[in-house]
């Protein structure tokens, strides 16, 4: 009698989104550039990503294509994929990438700005665990009282639908944004607790952006650092048409690598300003040396 066919998920097929996780976790911290990053890969091996974007087939960002099926297993590949009409998850990767870079620590307070479904807040509240808190926003309601429920399983996490364009009532340590902006909100600034993190994407109407760290040294002083190129939708409350065409010819040349901190009004823009915006800029001087714990950016 000829044997069954082995299948070592016949009994347990849960196990098998497991293994793909773990596989799909390796390669993302890889292709980030922090293989070593031992949270960062705990996290996303342990966020299911297939519930955070509905029912297959999926729609593949890079080249809009379809899934063959609704196989969950296929959205375990380092792609983004389609949640609504001109709304993409975000590469893997690249936030893999960012979220190193900026470094969620366990207690840390965070706000992001577009969550979408929550994939990336789940990445993030994994990252600053119970005794820290994620504050969401996703101005799109449907999306948002998707992540809501998605949710759910973090209860240190909040999901408002409504722009992020605003200054909490709290300081926070990390500011993540996942939406492109022509004008960086002051508000956003004024949140931040000393050595507190804001990561950004300047994004111009003509293509993808450079995204920026930030951090907050003494007062307003904020040292500064060109992490990536990268495209984002614009973010609702932070687009202005004159601030985008001088962005477009900005992104032109490559001296946002060069960039160092960010100023702020009443100092005007000098000879060392790369992009200015309504009451700050981008410069390529590093910021003066100052007496504080957190100049570990340009380091």
């Amino acid at each position: 009698m000829d044997k069954a066919p082995h299948r070592p998920y016949a009994h347990n097929p849960m196990e098998r989104l497991v293994d793909f996780r773990q596989v799909f976790a390796k390669a993302v911290v890889a292709r980030a550039g922090c293989p070593e990053d031992q949270r960062l890969l705990h996290a996303f091996t342990r966020v299911e990503r297939h519930h955070f974007l509905g029912p297959g087939p999926w729609t593949v960002c890079q080249d809009g294509t379809k899934t063959i099926d609704d196989d969950p297993a296929v959205v375990y590949q380092d792609m983004g994929i389609g949640l609504a009409p001109g709304i993409p998850t975000g590469l893997p990767s690249l936030h893999a990438s960012l979220l190193h870079r900026a470094r969620p620590e366990p207690g840390d307070r965070v706000m992001q700005v577009g969550a979408g479904t929550g994939y990336f807040t789940a990445i993030l509240a994994e990252l600053v665990g119970p005794s820290g808190r994620v504050r969401a926003f996703e101005i799109d309601e449907s999306l948002a009282a998707t992540a809501r429920t998605l949710l759910a399983a973090w209860p240190w996490v909040s999901v408002e639908a409504r722009s992020g364009v605003l200054r909490p009532d709290d300081p926070v340590d990390l500011l993540y944004v996942n939406a492109g902006v022509q004008q960086l909100p002051r508000s956003w600034i004024d949140a931040l607790s000393p050595g507190g993190r804001l990561v950004f994407p300047l994004v111009s109407s003509a293509g993808p952006g450079a995204v920026f760290l930030l951090r907050r040294e003494v007062g307003t002083l904020c040292s500064a650092r060109f992490l990536c190129r990268a495209g984002f939708v614009p973010c609702i409350g932070a687009q202005d048409e004159p601030a985008s065409a001088r962005l477009t010819e900005a992104l032109r040349t490559d001296d946002c690598h060069a960039v160092r901190s960010l100023r702020l009004a009443p100092a005007p823009p000098d000879a060392s300003c790369w992009f200015a915006g309504d009451g700050w800029w981008l410069s390529t001087d590093p910021v003066e040396d100052v007496d504080s714990p957190y100049r570990r950016i340009n380091r």
